[in-house]
């Protein structure tokens, strides 16, 4: 068994509620029958309604009739890989927030799936209760955000980069570019903090929930694969200060 539970004692945090007050529902992925039955009894004992799938193309079947509000979706399955799978979701507008889990520890893995359109993801073995945690931060972000009716538009300007924040929308140098909901969450905070030092601690809290201690290199991950994305239409907007954080500012002549 890959996953053990967390400390003696732990309190799980509160199932957060769909509109109609019931509880969130999760879809979990994975091919290896005996870990796929221990997270659906551990998430169901804590008040979620939880289904599961054994292969990639079950999934889809999945997200279509269960209409999950998060999906816990396994990286290395036979056939329609994880990766796979968000991809399709993705490539049909189902913007379902997803989990990985994977064992897969090189760098390149992880960026093709957040590049797949992943939220987060867990490496194999982990901790029921960091698992717990983490599907909480992101149902809490996820569900039930709709804007305000009549929000005004507002814009945030930095150099030759603009973040339309009503339309989701980001351009630079005229040009739109493509990001992913948790690739735009980032970049909004990093541009409505420009010129200041953001630590990556701070980006878990304030951009993925985070309001508890993980090791985890998500920040790093989707710093580079945002970069990488601006980086194609002009000098540098993110840098990198060693040690503490991370800092957007316009190039400096």
């Amino acid at each position: 068994m890959t996953s053990t539970s967390g400390p003696a004692g732990a309190v799980p945090p509160a199932v957060p509620l769909r509109g109609d007050g019931s509880p969130a529902r999760l879809l979990v992925v994975d091919d290896e029958e005996s870990l796929a039955d221990l997270l659906v009894e551990a998430l169901s004992f804590q008040g979620y309604t939880v289904s599961a799938a054994r292969s990639g193309t079950e999934a889809l079947t999945a997200v279509e009739s269960v209409r999950p509000d998060l999906v816990i979706l396994d990286v290395n399955m036979p056939g329609l890989d994880g990766f796979g799978v968000a991809d399709r979701m993705r490539a049909s507008g189902d913007a379902t927030p997803i989990i990985f889990l994977t064992a897969r520890t090189a760098p390149d893995d992880l960026r093709d799936g957040f590049g797949s359109g992943g939220d987060d993801y867990l490496m194999k073995p982990f901790r029921l209760e960091e698992l717990s945690l983490r599907v909480s931060a992101v149902l809490r972000r996820t569900m039930g955000r709709e804007a305000a009716p009549g929000q005004a538009a507002d814009t945030v300007t930095v150099a030759d980069l603009s973040l339309d924040l009503a339309a989701h929308q980001v351009t630079r140098d005229g040009k739109t570019i493509d990001l992913s909901p948790t690739e735009f969450r980032l970049l909004r905070y990093l541009a409505a903090n420009a010129g200041r030092v953001v630590s990556k601690s701070e980006l878990l809290k304030q951009v993925w929930g985070y309001d508890f201690e993980t090791e985890s290199s998500l920040a790093e991950t989707y710093v580079f694969y945002l970069r990488r994305k601006l980086d194609k239409l002009g000098p540098r907007l993110i840098h990198t200060v060693r040690g503490v954080g991370y800092m957007l500012r316009p190039p400096q002549e």
